[in-house]
């Protein structure tokens, strides 16, 4: 069987600074070929319960901005052939300037945004900026839209679109049907790349994707080993690069 190209998420400072680097290094041994890495912010409108929660758990030990891209950049150092992207909310990067934020993030190695509350058509500058500094904006497509708003970001000439696979925030499990195919087709309608995430967290869902997407992601089912298993540090490496193997099909 073919390799399936992953895309794993992990939460900057989770579960503290030292082992979210083992984390991102883990990962990337059970075949991520991006880190899609979050930048923890207080008011999340797409993670679901597991994710707010290593947010939040990140941020009450004073975590910054600044940690998350010395992060980025240390994992850009040691696997410069690994694509990280870096997610977070338009709060974050709106903030300090668009500009700005753009230009420290390309410094670290970072290759694409992904700012879920941005919208692709109203996005404070965010994709201009990333342009300027050689990255990408990765918008976000859901099933919610209509279907006059989805074909307007499916031909917005986006090389690549994140694609939530359902409605709601990330972390309970995605049944992949016809439906769920459907809208793939549609995302990708305009030529974009198409990344599919929200609830992947088994290699049968993973293997039922990977014909309709360029990537697949998956978050939550990674932050749950790490909180599970995050006074091990070795069982929780293990068992991250066993579950990234079992998603990428290694």
């Amino acid at each position: 069987m073919n390799k399936i190209k992953l895309m794993s998420h992990l939460v900057a400072g989770f579960p503290n600074p030292e082992a979210s680097y083992i984390v991102a290094e883990s990962l990337i041994k059970g075949g991520a070929d991006i880190l899609e890495v979050q930048l923890p912010f207080s008011d999340p409108s797409a993670d679901g319960p597991a994710i707010q929660t290593a947010c939040t758990q990140v941020l009450k030990k004073g975590y910054k901005t600044k940690d998350g891209l010395e992060l980025i950049s240390k994992i850009h150092s040691a696997y410069p052939d690994v694509t990280i992207y870096l997610m977070s909310y338009g709060n974050l990067i709106y903030t300090p300037g668009v500009d700005n934020f753009c230009k420290r993030a390309s410094i670290a190695g970072v290759k694409g945004m992904i700012i879920p509350d941005f919208p692709f058509d109203f996005d404070e500058g965010l994709s201009e900026a990333c342009k300027k500094y050689g990255m990408i904006n990765i918008p976000v497509a859901a099933p919610s839209m209509s279907d006059e708003r989805l074909n307007k970001l499916a031909h917005a000439g986006f090389p690549y679109i994140y694609a939530a696979l359902r409605t709601g925030i990330t972390g309970s499990d995605t049944v992949v049907d016809d439906k769920t195919l459907d809208f793939l087709k549609k995302v990708s309608q305009g030529g974009s790349k198409v990344y599919g995430g929200f609830g992947i967290s088994k290699g049968e869902q993973a293997k039922a994707l990977a014909s309709s997407v360029d990537s697949i992601v998956a978050g939550s089912v990674f932050v749950r080993i790490i909180d599970e298993n995050q006074n091990d540090i070795n069982k929780l490496s293990r068992l991250l690069e066993e579950k990234a193997k079992e998603l990428s099909g290694l």
